[in-house]
């Protein structure tokens, strides 16, 4: 009985650590997309994740709701913290500061 519980709990780690590889691509993409779209320089090339959780979708059923902090700059000198969120695949809410143009 121990061994299908140890099984579970790594069948069900592992399936973890591949889906957030994979949502952290999916972030890093998405956040280009933002910053490119805002005509800002998005910075070291990386997302962080920093929040997971559990969220409902749109038909109520639970997902994994994760947000990731990345940063840009406007005028390549100042660092702008910024996130965005996924629920699945998809994005659900973003958020850049305002900033200055050039």
């Amino acid at each position: 009985m121990a061994e299908w519980a140890l099984l579970t709990i790594l069948v069900a780690g592992a399936w973890f650590w591949i889906d957030s590889i994979a949502k952290r691509e999916t972030a890093l993409k998405i956040g280009r997309q933002l910053a490119e779209r805002c005509h800002l320089q998005f910075l070291d090339e990386t997302v962080a994740c920093s929040r997971v959780g559990f969220a409902r979708d749109g038909n109520g059923r639970m997902q994994l709701h994760r947000t990731y902090t990345f940063d840009v700059s406007s005028q390549g000198i100042e660092r702008m913290a910024c996130h965005l969120q996924l629920r699945g695949n998809q994005l659900v809410a973003w958020h850049i500061p305002p900033y200055a143009t050039q």
